[in-house]
């Protein structure tokens, strides 16, 4: 075992020798030198220097990319003076060796300065090792390919017995990009790759990853039949090419209610497994079934997806809020607070309970929505760093709301149907259990006859605004509401609150 961490120690230290003599001739350009090219920094961490011989000013940078910032690494000084000056580079105590680039730019030449920080070393890993280890390690990992999401880059999903982790992108043979199907891996391989970890938002990934080896699976989905199945539910079909010892059946515990196998029709290439789908009551579901078999010695898997169609819930935000991450669609109806992404249509949506993100509506621009806007939409629960959000809502229903003062609402003739945002500063608050205030503005005021807490509430959610929040005689209130009539009398109707500016 130790000759085989010996060679290639041997090797690196050799292709060290060879950068350094390579980098040395580099130091001898005319406008800038430096007095070496190659910086090592011990294990438990420390300080070294270069001297750096400038003609003109000069310009430090680490070379960085989206996915590593080389934030260990910290440089005395990112410019300096012509002439000669001192650099140093710090870096902490680490485990694991690791390496940088740093450029020196003067008069348009430039040097460049390896740092290393002990020896890179490849681990023998699990998914769980390299979802705990850090970050621009090297990692060598076996495990089976559930999932593949890009053919060009070689994007995919490695599984092993502890967890799953990202592929984001495969080198081919000759070390390559954008060569991914050269591998002619599949679904259900067993692959052993090597290469750094990353953290991209909550996503592990080992990035550019060398294939050590791949083992071909014994069983395969060749192809399935209603893989989206209806409402009504149905049968779901299977066709498996299987080489080994026959066939077995995983169906995921919280599906099994609703999802069973019909029967299993074993063939000359392999077996046709039929599934029967219940009618769905509820939201949107699915389910991953694994399809396993053995050669005696090894047992080989693979997998397929399942959905169906469900439900729509409707649900309030606060309810929405509470419900899990997952596929299960939910109708939800307020009001625009703020949009965040124009193009995209990301904003902030409230009602009466409560208030969630949204990430993008599907059409945006075709409706150009904006704040104070009422919209109904049908979504999932989503969840970005911990935080709820509404993810792939598309747009259901649009009530464009209008600004206007209280002199043009009292002009408009009576229609439940065109709402209005209205800003007046409170004059008199007739009932504070239902919020009825008197608003207003200029020379003109206006009766709101109830102010709610938010759009969509009834019953006792209507009640107690006023109290709630501490609205007082003087504060600037801005409501959504319609143009209505009492008796003759001008009123504010189907109200409810939008913001407000305490007279303090």
């Amino acid at each position: 075992m130790k000759f085989r961490y010996l060679f290639p120690l041997f090797f690196a230290v050799l292709a060290l020798m060879t950068s350094c003599k390579e980098e040395s001739e580099v130091t001898l350009l005319d406008d800038v030198q430096v007095s070496s090219s190659y910086v090592a920094i011990p294990v438990e961490g420390g300080e070294t220097s270069i001297t750096i011989t400038a003609k003109d000013s000069w310009t430090a940078e680490k070379v960085t990319t989206d996915k590593n910032k080389v934030e260990w690494l910290t440089l005395s000084a990112s410019s300096g003076s012509a002439g000669e000056s001192t650099l140093k580079f710090t870096a902490p105590a680490t485990l694991d060796g690791r390496t940088a680039e740093v450029l020196i730019h003067s008069a348009g030449k430039t040097q460049r300065i390896n740092v290393m920080q002990g020896l890179s070393k490849i681990a023998t890993a699990t998914c769980a090792d390299v979802i705990a280890g850090p970050d621009s390690k090297t990692y060598q990992v076996t495990g089976v390919c559930t999932a593949i999401s890009n053919t060009l880059y070689g994007n995919w999903y490695l599984t092993d017995e502890t967890g799953t982790i990202y592929i984001y992108g495969t080198l081919d043979a000759k070390g390559g990009s954008k060569n991914f199907l050269s591998w002619g891996l599949e679904v259900g391989d067993e692959v052993t790759v090597q290469g750094p970890k990353t953290t991209y938002g909550t996503v592990i990934e080992l990035v550019d990853v060398t294939v050590i080896k791949i083992n071909k699976s014994l069983i395969k989905v060749d192809s399935v039949e209603n893989a989206e199945l209806p409402l009504e539910g149905g049968e779901f079909v299977a066709h498996l090419t299987c080489k080994g010892q026959g066939v077995s059946v995983d169906i995921p515990e919280d599906a099994k209610s609703w999802l069973s196998i019909s029967s299993i029709q074993s063939n000359e290439k392999g077996a046709i497994v039929k599934f029967k789908a219940e009618a769905n009551t509820g939201g949107d579901r699915g389910t991953t079934i694994t399809f396993k078999t053995t050669d005696g010695k090894k047992n080989y898997t693979t997998e397929t997806l399942l959905s169906q169609k469900g439900a729509i819930i409707k649900a309030s935000i606060a309810e929405f809020l509470a419900a899990e991450v997952g596929d299960t669609q939910y109708r939800l109806s307020g009001v625009v607070v703020s949009v965040a992404n124009e193009k995209y249509g990301n904003l902030y949506l409230r009602d009466f309970s409560g208030e969630t993100y949204v990430y993008g509506i599907k059409d945006y621009t075709a409706n150009m929505l904006k704040a104070g806007d009422i919209i109904t939409i049908v979504g999932k629960r989503a969840e970005y760093k911990g935080t709820a959000q509404v993810g792939g809502a598309v747009l259901e229903t649009h009530i464009p709301v209008a600004a206007a003062t209280i002199a043009e609402v009292l002009a408009k003739p009576v229609d439940a149907n065109a709402y209005f945002m209205i800003t007046g500063t409170i004059k008199e608050i007739q009932n504070e259990v239902y919020g009825n205030i008197v608003l207003t503005e200029d020379d003109s005021e206006i009766l709101m006859y109830g102010c709610h807490p938010g759009y969509g509430a009834t019953g006792e959610a209507r009640k107690g605004l006023v109290g709630a929040i501490g609205l007082k005689v003087g504060d600037k209130l801005t409501v959504v509401a319609t143009r209505g009539e009492y008796k003759g009398t001008p009123q504010l109707a189907n109200g409810f609150y939008f913001s407000h500016e305490s007279a303090e």
